[in-house]
């Protein structure tokens, strides 16, 4: 039995969504702060140590997804964002909020020259993937970094959201994905049941763990990861000729930039009829740049929206 093809998302979005573009401002790189007025000082806290902002930053230049997908879903739309990689482009479900937006590099690469042309008044990034460069963005603009990237992606909204003097936003949108899950996990019986999640790569494949961002979302809504030891990043990368150990009782899967042909995704494929979650029609190809890349409450409400809409 072949595994399901790709289902897009149709309709409107769940209330969820509605009340984040709730938030959504107009204007670019402009924000009503909902915690001090936009001139006044604050100190923000960060992966770095402390930097402090003279008022509402306007001009804002982010780094990695996490970051992007936060401001935007507090109505902010930044002036520059890296694209996902090389022929990839801004993450495709925020592409109608990205129309004013510069690229500035890859997330892997971030283009300096390009960042400081835009003239920033504040630059959020990843401590894990730009530490090296973060003596240098702060001479170009007040820098703040999360600790982490999609992992613990609370962090990263909550980071952002205390760059932009928004915490209190960000409080109530993270509760509203937190209530959100456990709906959905409740509606399609996730408690008692294994999840798999799987990226298929170039010449292996990744199992995601509850740490994750889309792993914290399915273990958000009751389910199980099985007896694994996840690494640092709570994932697990395993070559093809394992791919018996994709033995959740269901089964979600990626290829990056949606190919493919470019990864294992055809070779395993063909091998794994025999999975349980296989044979109970319970493997479900999904879109990456929403699992894997969208890190964040807009990409959360999408995360689970297909959850429902596959297994409800």
């Amino acid at each position: 039995m072949q595994p399901h093809s790709r289902r897009a998302l149709r309709g409107p979005l769940v209330a969820f969504l509605v009340m984040v573009f709730a938030f959504a401002a107009t204007a670019c790189g402009a924000s009503d702060s909902d915690e001090a007025g936009g001139d006044d000082p604050y100190t923000v806290t960060h992966a770095m140590g402390t930097t402090e902002l003279s008022g509402v930053p306007k001009r804002i230049v982010v780094l990695d997804s996490p970051h992007l997908d936060a401001l935007i879903a507090l109505g902010i739309t930044p002036v520059g964002a890296p694209e996902i990689g090389k022929g990839r482009g801004f993450p495709s479900y925020l592409a109608d909020k990205m129309h004013d937006v510069a690229p500035v590099g890859y997330i892997a690469e971030p283009n300096v020259d390009a960042i400081a042309n835009l003239a920033p008044d504040l630059i959020i990034g990843s401590k894990v993937r730009h530490e090296a460069l973060y003596k240098e963005l702060s001479a170009i603009a007040p820098t703040v970094f999360s600790a982490d990237t999609g992992t613990n992606w609370h962090e990263q909204a909550e980071l952002t959201a205390a760059a932009v003097n928004q915490s209190a936003k960000m409080k109530e949108l993270l509760a509203g994905v937190d209530a959100r899950a456990a709906e959905v996990g409740t509606k399609v019986g996730a408690h008692g049941k294994t999840v798999s999640i799987v990226r298929f790569r170039t010449d292996n494949f990744r199992l995601y763990g509850p740490g994750t961002f889309s792993g914290s979302l399915l273990s958000a809504m009751g389910f199980g990861f099985g007896d694994r030891t996840w690494n640092e990043y709570s994932m697990d990368e395993l070559s093809p000729e394992l791919y018996e150990q994709i033995n959740g009782d269901v089964v979600f899967y990626t290829s990056p930039g949606g190919d493919p042909s470019a990864t294992t995704q055809n070779q395993i494929t063909k091998l794994w009829t025999q999975l349980p979650a296989v044979k109970a029609n319970k493997a479900f190809s999904v879109d990456d740049d929403t699992w894997m890349v969208g890190i964040g409450v807009i990409g959360a409400g999408l995360v689970i929206d297909q959850t429902e809409k596959l297994l409800a």
